[in-house]
């Protein structure tokens, strides 16, 4: 007796269709499984033969083979339980010959019979959809994430029995609806807003810059200074996420499992934060199976870094290659699996290892060999990637006491929007988004300076030491403060108020 079912494996954030094969002949009762399967997948016997009995139903007493195929695609995860389920009882004549020819299936299944929420619905589900897959049957957990795809019917169920009735015509389950992403989803009300910071109207400008170009940013102050509470603040005035965006983010967080049982879509832009102890699999990916980091889950969002020189020195650097590609590509001796990591780096840290050289107040008592070797912590190549360095010092106890709420996210927001509109008409149809993914070529085009303007920017790039990768960041940054004055053209005042942006470069210097 032989049977098929459709289900699907994972590579990367990809779902690629998998046909499970069911083959019961005569001879002493074993049950292998074949076709790459890692653990949980070989120990899915013990769970798929005690959930057919618990469900009511005769596991048969043969040979049982599973073939998982194509042979050459590594199958994980425990999504397989539900489909070789369904595939016994198909060759066991318990389900109508042909009744899953257009369905594709997966979930886990308990020992009971429940079926389990597993991590990549939403890629099986697109995958379904291009292949022209009209039905699929999920987890009751996955069942709103399932349902982002249009043209597909979504079965989400709860139990086997629940699923073998459906397609024996006694009790057809309804498929699930999907409902659209609330306002309050897209905006979720943190209760955040830059009306609660008072003072740093430095740092609020670098910031705006920073979210009107998708320029990476690093804050330096003391502690207290409030860089963490203007970082957490910065998901309030980016511009919405896109359907697309939100797509693509999805993907991962489901692929993760990251996703709650009632959220369809990420629709609001990720903010992850993690903590300096993290290692670089955990900030890039990685691990014996690949797995986003947080680069990837920060992907079309912001990645907040404090204390930078506290993290390990060999997971910074990783970030040099994400900063520039906005992907990260993890080898391992059987694969290679790519993962998108387009995000916005913000970062803050102290001026020196006390943290109190820039503040007043306070008196510092580190050495000057001992500030060098603080800063040292953050390479070259590293800081040349971030575009924005900022001061941010302690706040004056006038701002502190004037008891007046400053500029609401609001009103930033607007500008903010109003100089992404110029930089889509910019750049429509090239397939870059902002100013700070700008290429060259783009560069030379868009980012022309006046005779003052060049001049301002040649006497800085001799006398302060820029590498290539600086100015080419700063006329990127000059853009963008052109584009949120509604200038076309970069004038002497935008250089200006860019290389002001380059604090700690000119900090290296002998």
């Amino acid at each position: 007796m032989l049977a098929n079912v459709l289900s699907s494996a994972l590579i990367g954030i990809d779902a690629h269709a998998v046909e499970v094969e069911i083959d019961i002949a005569n001879g002493l009762p074993a049950f292998t499984t074949v076709g790459l399967p890692e653990t949980a997948v070989r120990e899915s016997r013990e769970r798929v033969k005690s959930a057919i009995v618990n469900s009511g139903y005769l596991f048969p007493d043969d040979r049982i083979t599973v073939n998982l195929a194509p042979a050459g695609i590594k199958k994980e995860g425990t999504g397989f339980d539900l489909p070789i389920a369904l595939g016994i009882l198909l060759a066991t004549r318990v389900l109508p010959p042909g009744v899953l020819d257009d369905v594709l299936v997966a979930g886990e299944l308990s020992l009971d019979g429940r079926v389990k929420p597993v991590r990549g619905t939403l890629p099986m589900v697109l995958m379904a959809g291009r292949r022209g897959i009209g039905t699929v049957v999920v987890p009751l957990a996955n069942g709103r994430e399932a349902t982002v795809v249009d043209g597909v019917q979504v079965l989400a169920a709860e139990t086997l029995s629940q699923v073998v009735a459906h397609f024996q015509g006694h009790a057809p389950m309804a498929p699930q609806q999907g409902s659209p992403p609330s306002e309050d989803s897209v905006h979720p009300g943190t209760g955040l807003d830059y009306a609660e910071v008072s003072g740093q109207q430095q740092a609020k400008r670098a910031l705006e810059i920073a979210a009107a170009g998708s320029h990476n940013l690093l804050m330096v102050g003391p502690p207290g200074s409030g860089k963490t509470m203007l970082a957490r603040r910065m998901p309030t005035i980016l511009p919405p996420i896109s359907f697309e965006e939100s797509l693509e983010t999805t993907k991962i967080y489901s692929v993760v499992g990251l996703l709650a049982p009632d959220q369809s879509l990420v629709t609001c832009r990720p903010f992850r934060a993690p903590h300096h102890t993290i290692s670089d699999a955990g900030l890039i990916g990685g691990g014996r199976v690949p797995r986003p980091g947080e680069v990837s889950l920060a992907h079309n969002g912001v990645l907040f870094l404090d204390e930078l020189p506290e993290f390990k020195k060999h997971v910074l650097e990783v970030l040099r290659q994400p900063l520039e590609d906005l992907k990260v590509t993890i080898s391992r001796a059987a694969m290679a699996v790519t993962y998108p990591a387009s995000f916005m780096l913000l970062a803050a840290m102290n001026p020196c290892p006390c943290g109190y050289r820039s503040d007043e107040r306070h008196e510092c008592r580190c050495t000057p060999q001992q500030v060098q070797r603080y800063l040292a912590r953050i390479s070259g190549p590293l800081l040349d990637r971030i575009d924005l360095h900022v001061d941010v010092p302690a706040v004056a106890w006038r701002d502190l006491s004037a008891g007046q709420r400053a500029e609401p996210s609001s009103a930033i927001a607007a500008r903010i929007m109003a100089a992404r509109s110029i930089q889509a008409r910019r750049f429509a149809g090239t397939g870059v988004s902002c100013n700070a993914r700008m290429t060259t070529l783009q560069i030379r085009r868009f980012c022309a300076t006046d005779r003052d303007g060049g001049r301002l920017l040649e006497n800085a790039v001799d006398k302060l030491g820029f590498s290539a990768r600086a100015y080419g960041r700063i006329l990127k940054i000059s853009r963008t403060i052109a584009d949120l004055a509604g200038n076309a053209s970069i004038e002497s005042v935008h250089i200006a108020e860019a290389i002001q942006y380059r604090s700690l470069d000119r900090s290296r210097l002998p």
